[in-house]
């Protein structure tokens, strides 16, 4: 499958590419947030892969779903940024991180002290 991940960062590139070497898709990184300006660097994509600061509101999936993106990937929890409600109207399923890590939290609580 072709990806387009969208805000990626040296260490998303390093683990994305570790997680990714037997699936073997085709992934494409952009340092860019998704928006609806920035929707063209995913033509040739199935999914996209994005972060909580990149826009998808029902402008940037009605794009997507006409350069035949069928599937938005989120690297977080976090969906508030997600309109579901137009990703179901353009046929473009949703998926994101179900929970965190309880090490992650804890390496937090101890960075924040």
């Amino acid at each position: 499958m072709k990806v387009a991940v969208f805000s990626a960062r040296s260490y998303d590139r390093e683990f994305l590419d570790a997680a990714n070497a037997e699936a073997g898709h085709q992934l494409s990184y952009f340092d860019v947030r998704l928006e609806a300006k920035t929707v063209p660097l995913a033509a040739g994509s199935e999914a996209v892969c994005v972060l909580t600061n990149d826009t998808a509101d029902a402008v940037v999936f009605k794009a997507l779903a006409a350069g035949g993106i069928r599937l938005m990937a989120l690297r977080g929890t976090g969906f508030n940024n997600v309109d579901l409600e137009a990703a179901a109207q353009s046929g473009i399923k949703v998926t994101r991180v179900i929970t965190y890590s309880p090490y992650s939290v804890a390496e937090h609580a101890v960075a924040l002290l």
